[in-house]
């Protein structure tokens, strides 16, 4: 078979194949499918025969069925979109004004261990319901409450913890990754 210009041929000991643009002698110029244009022997090619209408055809093909599965499993996902759009489906709020009505007659110990006992509660009741994500909103201060928080949940094996979206909480929340077992 003779191979000429425009012809798409494949390579013998490569897997690369392309499109024909240019022969010099025993040598001929491809422009391969991922767009490089490359230099090899005649004697190294080989002339694919299938029309390149029915190559594209067979594309148009694999992009329906991929399109169908894609519909298929959006439609299954539809309980899953809180977690795919990446919204945390929990936030805790530990200021002690959200927690309680007065501190009157309470000291700043007593104020650290109320809201670290939330915090707990909070994220066993995430670990029990399977909640992936909690966000703890401690605010900024002195930064007690934060490493109290951390310690806390370095005691937990099964989570990951880092600093919230800044844009939304700014430095004062922690955003925690609750593994789940399947």
């Amino acid at each position: 078979m003779k191979i000429e210009i425009g012809d798409f041929v494949s390579l013998l000991d490569d897997d690369l194949s392309g499109t024909v643009e240019e022969i010099n002698g025993s040598n001929a110029t491809i422009k391969t499918t991922e767009g490089f244009s490359m230099e090899f022997p005649l004697a190294d090619m080989v002339k694919i025969e299938d029309d390149i209408d029915d190559m594209h055809m067979e594309d148009h093909v694999i992009s329906e069925i991929i399109k169908e599965k894609t519909q298929k499993k959006n439609s299954n996902s539809t309980k899953n979109s809180r977690k795919e759009k990446g919204i945390p489906p929990m936030e805790v709020d530990l200021h002690i004004n959200q927690l309680i009505r007065s501190t009157r007659s309470m000291n700043a110990h007593e104020i650290l261990n109320l809201q670290l006992d939330t915090a707990r509660h909070k994220l066993e009741f995430a670990i029990k319901k399977r909640i992936q994500k909690i966000v703890f909103i401690h605010g900024v201060g002195e930064g007690v409450l934060k490493m109290e928080l951390e310690y806390l949940l370095g005691r937990y094996g099964n989570i990951k913890y880092y600093d919230a979206d800044y844009q939304k909480y700014g430095l004062g929340a922690t955003e925690v990754y609750i593994f789940q077992n399947p």
